[in-house]
């Protein structure tokens, strides 16, 4: 009888001990780096453009989805370095993954460049001079 307590509280540190549920995505460093292209008001996309495509190939080479934003936010820095054929292809990517996001990325692709529409300010109309 009294080995009873002991069984149950050994039942019990062995399921604590199981590891927790996997992840849904792999967010390693993506939020950090987004943070610091923010902060340093986008003055240098290459870097972030070099750390985000590094982590999607390794999410991709360990099996894990590259969570939402990520491609999106990547063609956008493509766009921003003037490599369309890179930002289209990460768009229709983060399409194809999250097809929620159908509706703003189909409006980023009509929009011809899709930086356009990614909260960069729309160039100054001419205003005739009167």
């Amino acid at each position: 009888m009294k080995r009873l307590p002991l069984v149950a509280s050994l039942i019990v540190l062995v399921g604590c001990a199981q590891p927790g549920p996997k992840p849904l995505y792999q967010w390693d460093g993506y939020q950090g780096a987004v943070y610091q292209y923010l902060k340093s008001n986008g003055s240098d996309p290459g870097t972030q453009i070099a750390a985000l495509e590094a982590q999607v190939a390794k999410n991709q080479a360990g099996g894990v989805a590259t969570p939402p934003g990520m491609r999106a936010h990547l063609g956008l820095l493509h766009s921003k370095m003037g490599d369309d054929a890179a930002a289209r292809s990460h768009l229709e990517a983060e399409r194809a993954q999250f097809p929620e996001s159908a509706a703003y990325i189909d409006f980023l692709l009509k929009s011809g460049k899709p930086s356009a529409g990614a909260g960069a300010p729309a160039p100054a109309a001419s205003q005739p001079k009167t």
